[in-house]
């Protein structure tokens, strides 16, 4: 399979939202084609406070949404008993983040490998009661009315929860409210109504190991309330997805079925190593899945430098898909060691190529 790989934006171009702040990544970007046909992501960008600049060991807060306001929350060291990149774990059970996230705005050229434009301020943030400690990982479904946009929220009473925020030229965006609780991420909607409802793919998780965490669907009538939950796919035993999966990209129609772009997590060697794959499924039933990438194949995994190594090493984590403009390839943009941004241009025929006839 011939792929054509790029390193697009990186923490050094990206400038950050205080002065005595530091980026730490720029990944996981959502990816809409523009009516004039270049390429806007909307990349969750990661930073923390200078430790120059520190007191101590701290975790953001965001006090006021409107003046992109923090509280510096202080955390007693005696209370921590681990860390692990920017998660802070604490005695009483409950951890902490020392970065947080926004969404900045960049935009592409036609071709999705040149960067022409990224908003030197935070496009999408974080509010009091919501995500206050910040906002991760969105995904953008266009529709026929407009944008809708999944994303992650970070909060102290509603947790990892998902939510819903809509827009109608991707510059205003209203906020919809939370519509997967927590511990619920990876949540993409497909593009239309199908058999009169709309659908998601998302990935709920629970504290008992009895499963390990996969991809679900859900239904709804009004994109809010969401319902008739089942599991689409598991994780497959010695594979290079035997510890999770999750929904990457939206869903892309094809004349074969929705091709759906997803990440799988593999433990090898006491690390994790987070590679993509494809499913295809049903166009007129997306419960029923046609073909899947075989579990010792996946459509990639991390063989760049700036995947193998960063702030979180072995990860390539795609989350936006687009059809080029010539419709016979894909343009995959994906999060690499959670510290950059990449896209990999690889033909339609040879991803469908990669999925073999799924059997339950």
């Amino acid at each position: 399979m011939k792929i054509k790989t790029k390193l697009l934006v990186q923490p050094k171009d990206i400038k950050p939202s205080f002065k005595g702040w530091e980026v730490k990544g720029v990944l996981n970007p959502a990816a809409v084609r523009l009516p004039n046909n270049k390429i806007m992501l909307f990349a969750r960008v990661a930073e923390v406070q200078d430790n120059d600049n520190k007191k101590g060991l701290t975790c953001p807060v965001i006090i006021s949404e409107k003046e992109h306001k923090f509280h510096y929350q202080k955390i007693n060291e005696n209370q921590v008993i681990d860390k692990d990149g920017n998660m802070i774990f604490l005695k009483d059970g409950t951890c902490r983040l020392s970065t947080i996230s926004h969404f900045r705005k960049i935009i592409l050229d036609e071709t999705g490998f040149k960067v022409e434009h990224i908003d030197e301020k935070p496009t999408f943030i974080g509010r009091p009661g919501e995500s206050e400690y910040g906002v991760e990982d969105p995904r953008i479904t266009k529709m026929k009315d407009g944008y809708y946009m999944t994303y992650v929220g970070i909060s102290l009473h509603e947790g990892v929860s998902t939510y819903l925020a809509y827009s109608k030229d991707l510059k205003k965006w209203k906020r919809l409210g939370l519509i997967f609780r927590e511990q619920n991420k990876d949540a993409v909607i497909f593009p239309e109504k199908i058999n009169g409802k709309y659908i998601a793919l998302n990935r709920p998780e629970s504290m008992f190991d009895f499963s390990k965490p996969g991809i679900w669907i859900s239904f709804s009538k009004d994109l809010i309330y969401w319902g008739r939950d089942r599991h689409l796919i598991r994780p497959r035993k010695d594979s290079w997805e035997s510890e999770r999966v999750g929904a990457g990209s939206v869903p892309i129609k094809t004349k074969k079925g929705w091709l759906l772009i997803y990440h799988g997590v593999q433990r090898k060697d006491e690390t994790n190593i987070y590679s993509a794959g494809g499913i295809l499924l049903d166009l007129k039933n997306p419960e029923k899945i046609i073909a899947r990438s075989p579990p010792k194949k996946p459509l990639f995994k991390p063989t760049q430098k700036y995947e193998k190594n960063g702030f979180i090493s072995n990860v390539v984590f795609p989350t936006g898909a687009i059809m080029d403009l010539n419709n016979k390839d894909l343009l995959i943009f994906s999060g690499g060691s959670d510290s950059v941004i990449s896209v990999r241009k690889i033909k339609l025929k040879d991803i469908l190529d990669n999925l073999k006839p799924y059997h339950h």
